[in-house]
Order: structure tokens, then C-alpha cells, then sequence
């Protein structure tokens, strides 16, 4: 058989990352037909099925897995290469990928990319922010701000800050239902916590429904699957939450209530993988993230 054509292999991770023809070639600039024309080259050289076709996209047989599982790695290494060749210039420049959660990162990471951006303007920032832990490991980004410690041994992660959660109401809720003056009151008052489905990271994440042993939990008004949502409820008028400290930041509307009553907290970490350690974007990165921290207070 003949040594795989790197085109081909090009197209056909395209492919498997879209789940469809169509995708593949807008992301590739080629047209559909193209595309296909390309896989089923493949599929005659290696003389396999590399795709189930149906209704709804493509899905990769067992041997498409085989060959997905190794073009990944392969691109993936390819991308790191890139970066570190690109990285060797005086000045730190390339793309930096960085993700972190919805609430973080647009509330306290977006407003602070702009100074980053100033100083070093050849390097070009993703922003990638999604509750779900993405795979570093597998490039789907360079670097990651988490809300817990990674258990991943390829992964090198540092203490960004400890994030502590308090209790706050807007003001508008203030002026209409009074503010709470002991634990006890919160039984009379529309809480709103977190959905379900909160994350096992998270210790104790609705803590205000049992705060002070109540007879009975409280029951909350108001359920939401993200902390950025619960704050927005909150900015509403509509109750009282449990809320990290920094989304509060510089919201006129908020107030924080019960001041002497701490909620569970939890450490941010700076992760990335192992083989960009010593890249100069990443270092400044990381630099630049320390230094807004160390200088935050709130």
C-alpha cells in the first residue's frame, strides 16, 4: 500500500472533527463534492469504510476511529510545533487559546484581555469560555483557568486565588422585601442557587438552602445551571444567592448581605500542558495573571 497522502489525511480529520461533508469543506475552503471526492480516495487506498453516511452527518466506523485516534495526535503535535517554531521570534507573539468558565471568564478575564492585548500586540487571544472541562492534552486549547485542581499528570497547573462566595441581593430586592438580618430570615425570603447538575468540584455549591439547620431545607424561587445566570437573576431583583465575590466586581446593583456569613470556597488554577511550559506567550500569560491577582483585592 502507499504511504498515506497528507492531503487526504488533512481532509478526512476535517471531516471527523465537523461530522459532515459540508462543514469540512467551508472550514477547508473546498467544496463538498471535493471533499468527498478526497475520502473516498482514502477509503479506496486503505481499502476501508471510514464513515457510516446518514440523515443526520457522518459517523466514524471502527476503522475511521483507528485513523482519527492517530490524525489527531499527529495534528495535535503538528499544532505544538507550530507554536514553538513561531514562538522562537525576539518578541512573544502566535496564538494563545484560553479557556475558562462562562462566569469567569466574562466577568472577571474579558475586561482585563484588553490591557494583556497592549502589551503584547502580536499575540493573538481565543477566548473559549464553556463549563465543560475542555481537553488540553488534545490542543482544544493552550491554556485553561479552572475552578478545581487537575487530576491529569500531563498537565502543569498553578494557584491563580482562593475565590470566596458570599450572600447578595440587588437593591431593588432590598427596597421591596427588607434585607435579612440573621441566617433565620433567609426561611421568609426567594432564594435562587444552582440547577441539579451542579459540579462535583464545587463543595456544598447551594449551601444557602441549609445555611443555620433549618427544621426543613428552604426551598429555592429560582434554579439556574450556571453562576453567571444566578448573578444575572440576582442584578433582577428577583432574591438573594450564594455568589463568588468577584462577579460582583464594580455592580452597583448588587449588595452584599449578612456581611459576618462566609460561604464554601474554592482555588482557581492556571493549567497547561507540559510541552508549552516554556513558550514565551504562555510565559507572559501567566506572568500578566498573576500580577492582576496579586493586585485584586475585593
Amino acid at each position: 500500500m502507499s504511504a498515506l497522502d497528507w492531503d487526504k489525511l488533512r481532509i478526512f480529520h476535517a471531516v471527523a472533527e465537523a461530522g459532515s461533508l459540508t462543514h469540512a469543506g467551508e472550514s477547508l475552503g473546498l467544496s463538498q463534492s471535493a471533499v468527498s471526492r478526497q475520502i473516498g480516495a482514502l477509503e479506496t487506498q486503505l481499502n476501508a469504510t471510514l464513515f457510516h453516511r446518514h440523515a443526520r452527518g457522518l459517523i466514524l466506523t471502527e476503522q475511521g476511529e483507528l485513523l482519527y485516534r492517530t490524525a489527531r495526535d499527529i495534528f495535535a503535535r503538528l499544532a505544538v510545533t507550530e507554536a514553538m517554531i513561531a514562538d522562537a521570534k525576539d518578541k512573544p507573539s502566535g496564538e494563545l487559546c484560553v479557556t475558562t468558565t462562562v462566569a469567569f471568564g466574562t466577568v472577571w478575564l474579558a475586561p482585563r484581555i484588553k490591557e494583556f492585548m497592549d502589551l503584547y500586540p502580536d499575540i493573538r487571544i481565543e477566548m473559549v469560555v464553556d463549563d465543560r472541562e475542555l481537553d488540553l492534552s488534545m490542543r482544544e486549547a493552550d491554556v485553561a483557568i479552572r475552578m478545581w485542581k487537575p487530576t491529569q499528570a500531563d498537565l502543569v497547573y498553578r494557584k491563580l486565588i482562593t475565590v470566596h462566595n458570599h450572600i447578595y441581593a440587588a437593591v431593588d430586592y432590598i427596597a421591596r422585601y427588607g434585607a435579612p438580618q440573621t441566617i433565620e430570615d433567609m426561611d421568609r425570603h426567594h432564594l435562587i442557587v444552582y440547577g441539579e447538575e451542579a459540579p462535583a468540584h464545587f463543595n456544598n455549591i447551594n449551601w444557602l438552602l441549609h445555611a443555620g439547620e433549618p427544621a426543613v431545607p428552604r426551598e429555592a424561587i429560582l434554579s439556574v445551571n450556571n453562576v453567571y445566570g444566578v448573578m444575572q437573576a440576582v442584578a433582577s431583583g428577583l432574591g438573594i444567592a450564594s455568589l463568588p465575590d468577584y462577579m460582583i466586581e464594580g455592580n452597583p446593583r448588587i449588595v452584599r448581605i449578612l456581611p459576618n456569613l462566609d460561604g464554601p470556597g474554592f482555588d482557581t488554577y492556571l493549567v497547561y500542558p507540559e510541552e508549552l511550559r516554556n513558550t514565551k506567550r504562555l510565559a507572559v500569560f501567566r506572568d500578566f495573571l498573576l500580577r492582576k491577582v496579586a493586585d485584586w483585592q475585593f
